[in-house]
């Protein structure tokens, strides 16, 4: 059935590919630090174990609000790793190992690089696409990168 909610089908599509790349970079991210989680090690091995683990569970119902809201907008959701893989603006980890600092400095730059697209991508939903319902979710999601990037640069500081 065609959604009828006030946005045009063309500005649909358009707002479906923004959020299809914001799922597939936060289907990358997630896997990033599950991948920390599985391997942290050294002194601070518990503390970091405990805030992967938190990032990647808010990560988890963050993609499940992404994918949610294409379908909103009454759109199919991708969902294979090779659609994610194309469409992520992040990069896999060159390393299959990094050592806790990399691994946070890492996390850090992706949560970043997130946060900076976010930002583009929900002013264009709200003034290029007149989807404020985007828009807001997008800022949403935004803060949740935002408040993640806090807690990893303190330790780097």
């Amino acid at each position: 059935m065609k959604v009828n909610i006030g946005i045009s089908d063309k500005n649909i599509t358009s707002v479906t590919d923004i959020l299809e790349v914001v799922l597939s970079n936060q289907m990358l991210l997630y896997v990033k630090t599950r991948k920390a989680h599985w391997n942290v090690s050294g002194e601070s091995f518990m503390e970091l174990h405990k805030l992967y683990e938190s990032q990647y569970k808010q990560l988890e119902m963050d993609i499940d609000e992404v994918a949610e809201r294409i379908g909103k907008l009454g759109k199919p959701t991708i969902g294979t790793m090779l659609e994610f893989s194309k469409l992520s603006t992040l990069k896999e980890s060159e390393k299959i190992y990094n050592s806790t600092k990399d691994t946070i400095k890492e996390l850090l730059k992706d949560h970043e690089s997130i946060i900076i697209s976010l930002r583009k991508d929900a002013e264009e939903c709200n003034s290029k696409y007149k989807d404020s319902g985007t828009n807001d979710f997008l800022v949403g999601l935004m803060q949740n990168h935002e408040s993640f990037a806090w807690v990893l640069r303190r330790y780097l500081n």
